[in-house]
């Protein structure tokens, strides 16, 4: 253990990764009072020393002084800083702090290539998807998976960046605009749209489902004015959650699933940094909360 021996207080202390003005930090922030000590932590913050024993810090020391840390956000950053982000946090957890999610888990999901491959070797059911590098293979896969594809980046989340293209003229300039970018190539066959997804919130064994609606827009993200209303989740999509959250070693995440038309479902992608603001509304439920509680009977059972 990395805790003092002599401490006499029982509440835990939680370092929550988020921006300044993040909405959910002060969600739970609120869920947390007490019942447990939350405490902003800033990305950019984090630093460490090495040379001995390693210290984690961001402004103040982390190592040995907080028992969980939340991730509530992902900014962008070059390769470099998302690498050692990631690196920091696999330091933490060597040292016994619970990361929620598991940095390994993150990096995965954060991927959507790196966490499709791995869903669809597992037998996942999903869009046929192309990933390439140059525009010249980009318009080659979408003569096979067209006449209507989506166009992602393979980082991004809330609808950002994700385009149709159903037009071969347009594709090749949206192509050769990307390979000149430097962006990886992403798309993903087209699944005609009823107007509406599902959105599944699984944390632990808890799970609540959200239908999204939109009348006049294939991307149902809220954040671009899609509804949310509560909805039951069938059983097939209950088991297909939880089985993505083992193969993906998730304790907490967002997953988007598709009607097939013909009683089916396709899973489009998992959110590893889900919001929870509509689907808290919409199911009447505090995510927050659920979240807290659920941090603090992980770390209960390591102290035991």
């Amino acid at each position: 253990m990395i805790f003092s021996m002599n401490r006499t207080d029982t509440t835990p202390r939680i370092g929550v990764l988020a921006n300044d003005d993040s909405w959910y930090f002060h969600d739970l922030e609120r869920a947390a009072k007490g019942v447990a000590d939350v405490t902003r932590v800033d990305f950019a913050a984090l630093q460490s020393r090495i040379g001995g024993p390693e210290k984690i810090s961001a402004e103040t020391l982390l190592s040995g002084k907080v028992e969980a840390i939340i991730v509530r956000s992902m900014p962008p950053g070059s390769l470099e800083q998302v690498v050692f982000r990631m690196d920091a946090l696999a330091g933490l957890e060597r040292q016994g702090v619970l990361v929620i999610n598991p940095p390994k888990s993150m990096e995965l999901a954060i991927d959507k290539y790196l966490s499709l491959s791995k869903l669809a070797e597992a037998g996942f059911r999903m869009p046929e998807t192309h990933v390439c590098q140059t525009w010249q293979d980009a318009v080659a896969a979408f003569e096979q998976l067209g006449p209507s594809v989506v166009v992602k980046p393979i980082f991004g989340g809330e609808g950002r960046g994700i385009m149709r293209v159903d037009d071969p003229d347009l594709g090749h300039r949206v192509f050769k605009t990307l390979q000149q970018m430097g962006q990886i190539i992403y798309l993903q066959r087209f699944v005609p749209h009823p107007g509406y997804d599902l959105r599944v919130m699984v944390l632990g064994d808890q799970m609540w489902g959200m239908r999204r609606s939109s009348a006049d827009n294939w991307r149902t993200n809220l954040s671009r004015g899609a509804t949310a209303t509560a909805e039951t989740i069938p059983g097939e999509v209950a088991q297909i959650a939880q089985a993505v959250m083992r193969t993906l070693d998730l304790s907490i995440a967002g997953l988007d699933f598709l009607p097939d038309g013909e009683g089916g479902w396709y899973l489009l992608e998992v959110n590893a940094v889900p919001g929870w603001k509509g689907l808290s509304a919409a199911c009447e439920v505090d995510i927050a909360a659920k979240l807290i509680e659920y941090v603090r009977e992980r770390i209960a059972c390591r102290t035991r």
